[in-house]
């Protein structure tokens, strides 16, 4: 297979580096972002993957719970938050929290993804609740809660360094952060669309910072609104850089970005979403700029949908994220995980690839 696209990518020096598995630069990552070869970057990008990692594909029994929509920020991104007096805010008691959690464990799932807005009133001894009530009763369960924007926010809101707070958190039970609130570090964009969140450089410092206590974490990129290339190639960048000196990043996301009732659509900046052809390219681009460093690409099924999902898993991508299950869902479909589950198993052996369930730090549970 090497052999023939070798053969095949002739004029590229950029993809013959990546299959020789070397690091790729800027100016690489920005070639491939502009070129239009399509189907030779998605095929070195599918031989990257199939070397690092093999043919399994990942999956996690994952539910997941927002605490609180009322946020501080106001992100151009964002069709979630609501302020304080807002006729639909509301914000979940741990209690609450807690009889979700329950009903997520009963369906089978064996992680709790929990994130909420920047609430300006809560205090950290709610977070603290949360994380207690839910070991407590629930101690098998993985707690990911918590984006690295979040945690910023808490500790500025909060008067404490953001050391304390996930030091806190973890003697909670707090077990790993989602990859939330990354959206794009470069300057030039972050402003314009994530209004009142931490800088790129703040996100990047609260996850180093909690990779160094030995807290794992995913890592995300919003793509598909007004970013150019450079801000692509300079996401991935920073993301490998700071894998390479903690190694603390259990994945890369990218997110695909949903244009409906966000600011963005409102002032007119931006009226389609991205072609499926950019989707696979961005994936691409995410296994051969990480290669050997973060080995693990995941396709944001839910985004992307299930079709898509199957193309842009041979376009580099290994992993599915998980059942992203809520308990509303639960309770209007009255599926168990175990359906959803076998949902992403049949997505996986059509395209004959091997599935398996993961835990959140990508330890196999079983194979299918």
């Amino acid at each position: 297979m090497e052999n023939m696209l070798e053969k095949l990518i002739g004029e590229s020096k950029v993809l013959e580096r990546a299959i020789a598995g070397e690091d790729l630069n800027a100016q690489d990552g920005i070639e491939l972002m502009k070129s239009d070869d399509h189907y030779m970057i998605g095929a070195v990008a599918d031989a990257t993957r199939k070397k690092l990692v093999g043919d399994k594909v990942t999956f996690t029994a994952s539910s997941y719970l927002n605490y609180t929509n009322v946020c501080a920020a106001s992100c151009q991104i964002c069709a979630f938050y609501r302020k304080e007096n807002d006729n639909d805010a509301y914000t979940l008691t741990p209690e609450q929290i807690e009889g979700r959690v329950s009903a997520a464990k009963m369906m089978g799932a064996t992680e709790m993804h929990i994130v909420g807005g920047f609430h300006p009133k809560l205090s950290l001894d709610y977070y603290e609740s949360m994380m207690k009530i839910i070991k407590k009763n629930h101690p098998e369960l993985k707690i990911k809660a918590f984006t690295a924007a979040e945690i910023f926010f808490f500790a500025k809101l909060t008067k404490n360094s953001v050391k304390e707070v996930l030091s806190r958190l973890k003697d909670s039970g707090l077990d790993s952060l989602p990859g939330g609130g990354a959206e794009l570090f470069h300057p030039e964009i972050r402003g314009k669309i994530a209004r009142g969140k931490c800088s790129g450089d703040e996100w990047l410092d609260t996850m180093e910072q909690a990779h160094n206590l030995g807290i794992k974490s995913n890592a995300t990129m919003l793509y598909g609104h007004i970013e150019k290339p450079e801000h692509i190639v300079d996401h991935l960048l920073k993301i490998r850089n700071l894998q390479k000196k903690t190694g603390g990043f259990l994945t890369l996301i990218p997110l695909k970005f949903s244009l409906e009732n966000t600011e963005l659509e409102q002032k007119n900046m931006l009226t389609q979403e991205c072609s499926s052809i950019y989707d696979l390219k961005v994936i691409a681009l995410s296994r051969l700029m990480l290669s050997g460093f973060l080995n693990n690409i995941s396709v944001y099924w839910v985004a992307d949908g299930k079709k898509l999902a199957q193309v842009a898993l041979s376009h580099g991508g290994n992993d599915l994220v998980g059942t992203a299950f809520s308990e509303e869902v639960y309770r209007a479909a009255g599926k168990s995980t175990n359906s959803s589950l076998l949902d992403l198993v049949n997505l996986v052996k059509e395209i004959k690839r091997k599935p398996a369930q993961r835990d959140t730090f990508f330890n196999i549970i079983r194979t299918f």
